[in-house]
């Protein structure tokens, strides 16, 4: 995991939802906990666009459902700023499955996918069709 360039608020504490934007067989997915957080005391973890998180599948497919994965955050409501100003936020709150490597397990993404989450995740580029 690589350090980002952008300072992204962590909008997404544990047990939120999220879309998966991959065809893996999973539709929603739900934080249990993230990934290298360090917080404060009786805080919950929080993730933003780019951090792995640990989870499980509550819709989708039987074979994939409530098993513990791991998954890459691509997209996030919350708007944060970019170092050159622009300000960027997305419809939706998006992840995509990942091994324990970083690699994908889909083989494509739907949806555009943040430039912060490639910049972390090099291995995601080959499958995003559209980066913004």
């Amino acid at each position: 995991m690589i350090g980002i360039s952008s300072d992204i608020p962590r909008s997404l504490p544990v047990g939120a939802q999220l879309v998966v934007a991959d065809n893996t067989g999973a539709r929603v997915f739900e934080i249990i906990t993230v990934k290298g957080y360090r917080g404060k005391r009786r805080r919950l973890a929080a993730a933003g666009v780019g951090d792995l998180v640990i989870g499980t599948a509550k819709k989708g497919k039987p074979d994939i459902m409530h098993q513990v994965l791991k998954a890459v955050v691509i997209r996030q409501k919350k708007e944060y700023r970019r170092p050159d100003g622009t300000r960027v936020k997305f419809s939706d709150n998006a992840c995509i499955l990942v091994d324990d490597e970083g690699k994908p397990k889909g083989t494509e993404i739907k949806g555009p996918v943040a430039k912060e989450a490639l910049e972390r995740w090099k291995k995601i580029g080959a499958n995003a069709k559209i980066v913004v």
